[in-house]
């Protein structure tokens, strides 16, 4: 007996390999480092929210997450938390702009209040580089104009991709070398706690 109900049907669909091959869906995908930073509240559960909304983004695929460094506060009010960083790399088909307004919109979602320039925060989403992509347009800098001198940015980059590479300035591993020396430059990478790679 026959019926339209398509529960009560067979089906060849395979969700195994529809999710193997989920990245096909992807047109042309071009690379993408994010910067994650946190310094209030449940830091790792903020990261691994980040992580998980920005996998949870149409047209957005998160291929890695680096390990979690401990930080002190760069700049800003002093006796601030520590911050907790990872950086995340993606393949997109989402566009600069799109990609950041999601960056923003993932912010928002975990609290991010912008009243003290470099003040604590909830959470911080920065768009890093954008493979083939150079911007100064001041809304979004491409690649992100200040990563070359942040050594918690650098050391989790170079953990996600060894071979990093930050146009216009070299290899990851080599700027992490010449910050990684400088006064208030110091990380802790964290290995008693980690990010998950959503599935």
């Amino acid at each position: 007996m026959s019926t339209s109900d398509p529960t009560a049907s067979p089906t060849t669909f395979d969700l195994e390999q529809r999710v193997d091959t989920a990245e096909s869906t992807l047109h042309d995908p071009r690379r993408a480092a994010l910067a994650l930073g946190s310094n209030l509240g449940n830091r790792l559960e903020t990261l691994q929210g980040a992580v998980d909304a920005l996998a949870d983004t149409p047209g957005l695929k998160v291929c890695a997450v680096s390990a979690v460094y401990e930080t002190a506060a760069l700049g800003g009010p002093e006796e601030q938390p520590s911050y907790f960083n990872a950086v995340v790399l993606l393949k997109t088909t989402l566009p600069p702009s799109s990609l950041l307004e999601r960056a923003n919109a993932v912010e928002d979602a975990f609290g991010r209040v912008r009243e003290v320039r470099w003040g604590p925060r909830t959470l911080d989403v920065d768009v890093l580089a954008y493979e083939g992509v150079t911007s100064e347009d001041p809304v979004l800098l491409l690649p992100h104009p200040r990563a070359h001198e942040r050594a918690f940015v650098l050391a989790p980059w170079q953990d996600a991709d060894p071979d990093a590479e930050l146009p216009g300035h070299g290899r990851v591993a080599d700027l992490l070398k010449t910050v990684a020396e400088e006064p208030g430059q110091e990380v802790q990478r964290r290995d008693d706690i980690q990010l998950r790679l959503p599935e």
